[in-house]
């Protein structure tokens, strides 16, 4: 299982730049098998929260900058993002963001200690909308328990879609017989969006379409 399929765009002279002077500070070189330390990583045991696929990363930089005491971690694979965020980061002086740039899958299966993650966040993933492609979907069952393994009891996973057979999809899984969640509204409901969650550019150019968002936000049993 995989949590993406790399479509590489090319770097920015500045974005370039970013990997050579600015990851050594913010980005993590995550060997795969070597658990990760977030007391290591950030100098301190504030909550972790992890968002898988951040995009730009502008959303992000956001909530962390606007939540200075917890600590952030992004996981993402496409260079261009990356470089993205790492210039915001210095750009907006955080000290609680780390950037991992490798398959959000192997680093829950491998990278992260169980009960070490307070919130994990996936905003709008791959929708995958041709039937044939339905497989490539990343929220399945077996995704739903490496999830489970590094949030403590009680933490919480945050998602959210535009497509609806998709957001229909992704409610139904989290809500089957024997789900480790439990959904924090009505079963069968979506969430209200939290403030604490800005709008991507994505989103907003959704909106003005007429697009609408589907938001989950479940609890850990």
């Amino acid at each position: 299982m995989r949590s993406f399929v790399l479509r590489q765009g090319r770097l920015t002279a500045a974005q370039e730049r970013a990997f050579v002077h600015l990851w050594p500070s913010y980005g993590v070189d995550w060997t795969p098998g070597t658990p990760l330390s977030p007391a290591a990583l950030f100098g301190n045991a504030a909550p972790v929260v992890l968002e898988i696929g951040f995009g730009n990363g502008d959303s992000l930089a956001a909530m962390a900058a606007a939540e200075p005491r917890q600590n952030w971690l992004g996981v993402e694979v496409h260079g261009p993002g990356v470089g993205h965020l790492l210039l915001e980061i210095e750009r907006r002086r955080l000290g609680n963001l780390r950037v991992i740039r490798h398959d959000a899958v192997d680093v829950l299966n491998h990278g992260l200690l169980p009960g070490s993650v307070a919130r994990v966040q996936l905003f709008f993933p791959d929708p995958w909308p041709k039937q044939r492609h339905h497989k490539r979907r990343i929220l399945t069952p077996a995704f739903l328990d490496l999830l489970a393994r590094v949030l403590a009891p009680g933490g919480v996973f945050h998602a959210a879609t535009d497509w609806e057979h998709y957001a229909a999809q992704m409610l139904g899984v989290l809500e089957a017989t024997g789900s480790p969640f439990e959904n924090t509204v009505e079963p069968g409901h979506f969430a209200p969006r939290p403030d604490a969650r800005p709008l991507t550019r994505f989103e907003q150019r959704g909106e003005r379409l007429g697009h609408h968002v589907y938001e989950m936000v479940f609890r850990r049993r």
